[in-house]
């Protein structure tokens, strides 16, 4: 485990980090379910923070294990299992989400995190042992690792009313371990595989998305509510996920991960940006599914606040995008003028009958745009 070569031609992602990602699709799906409940009982701002906290367990511990791979998979037997444990933890927090949602119970999720990261740790140290070019950097991400977790189960014995402070504070020291110990060197990660991940787990987001709207509105289907609101609900949320889609990979990412000293101070910014993009579109899957529900319950009725679970995520999603995706290859300023204006339609969506229909119209309207403009 000395470090996979930056430069290695046809690099792409292997069947067990396929495998990897594969599983951990049960933890996003169970977050954007729970955050479905809670948008659908009203109680939308606890719903959100809590999701955007399982969220980040969910992306952060993927996240570790995706620039570690880029870097020092060796694919043998001690790594295979290794990273089998880590699925497990996977599990193990998907399973903790609905206790953490309902009752604010983090018992089950820590553990399965602690699983995750310390497994983590072990392949870090076992990178330390075998690359002594980047000892330095490897086992900076150890102790930072394994401190994280301790901070983790300490926040448990901690009063109820400190938990959240705690997880802020928890939340800022894991962000800062990547930054801490690379900047003792970097590790040998490869551009495009990494764009690849990336790409990958976007995929993953949105086919999230796109399958809980549509158990959503098939339910109500169900229930003898076939209005046209939820015709247009159903037209407009795949229009929604196909312009997203597009958006997306209107540019390569690999071009802005090429591996220059500049690309590397930017790194962090495109890494740790992709929290926003992952977690919209999850709950993007979710706000179509709590629209659904209110159309069924109350048909012919009009809610901004049902609205806007359809269109904030959109726009969080096309803003993200375009900032830390397309923006870089922006050469004028004026060509981030389409973007604000469909953010700014695709918000005001949620004051017209079909927040879905309209939003998904100014998307597509910007694809049009875009994909004329990279020709």
């Amino acid at each position: 485990m000395t470090g996979r070569d930056p430069g290695e031609p046809h690099r792409s992602a292997t069947p067990l980090e396929l495998f990897f990602d594969l599983c951990f699709v049960v933890a996003v799906a169970q977050a954007s379910e729970h955050l479905h409940e809670a948008l659908t009982h009203g109680d939308a701002a606890s719903g959100v923070l809590r999701f955007a906290l399982v969220f980040f367990t969910i992306w952060w511990a993927w996240m570790n294990f995706t620039w570690f791979a880029s870097a020092y998979d060796s694919d043998d037997t001690p790594y295979r299992l290794t990273v089998l444990a880590q699925i497990t933890g996977s599990l193990v927090l998907a399973a903790g989400v609905g206790r953490a949602f309902d009752g604010g119970d983090l018992l089950v999720i820590t553990l399965g995190y602690v699983v995750l990261r310390t497994a983590l740790a072990a392949l870090w140290l076992r990178a330390g042992l075998a690359d002594r070019a980047r000892r330095r950097t490897t086992l900076r991400f150890a102790a930072g690792v394994t401190a994280g977790q301790a901070g983790w189960v300490a926040l448990l014995f901690l009063p109820e009313r400190a938990h959240l402070p705690g997880i802020a504070v928890m939340v800022v020291a894991e962000l800062m371990v990547p930054v801490w110990a690379q900047s003792a060197g970097m590790t040998p990660w490869h551009p495009h595989h990494i764009a690849e991940r990336y790409e990958l787990f976007t995929l993953i987001v949105l086919g999230e998305s796109v399958a809980a709207a549509t158990v959503a509105v098939r339910g109500a289907f169900d229930r003898h509510h076939g209005t046209g609101a939820l015709y247009a609900l159903a037209a407009g949320g795949l229009l929604m996920a196909f312009a997203l889609w597009w958006l997306y990979f209107a540019r390569p990412a690999h071009t802005l991960l090429a591996t220059t000293h500049q690309a590397h101070r930017k790194r962090f910014t495109w890494a740790y940006g992709h929290y926003l993009i992952f977690a919209s579109a999850t709950a993007e899957g979710a706000g179509l599914a709590a629209y659904a529900d209110h159309l069924a319950r109350h048909p012919g009725t009009s809610s901004v606040g049902a609205g806007l679970a359809v269109t904030v995520p959109a726009a969080v999603f096309l803003t993200t995008v375009w900032a830390i995706h397309l923006r870089p290859h922006q050469r004028r300023a004026a060509d981030g003028v389409p973007f604000a204006v469909a953010a700014a339609g695709v918000l005001l969506a949620a004051w017209s009958p079909a927040p879905a229909l309209v939003a998904g119209v100014f998307l597509g309207g910007l694809v049009t745009v875009v994909t004329r403009r990279t020709r």
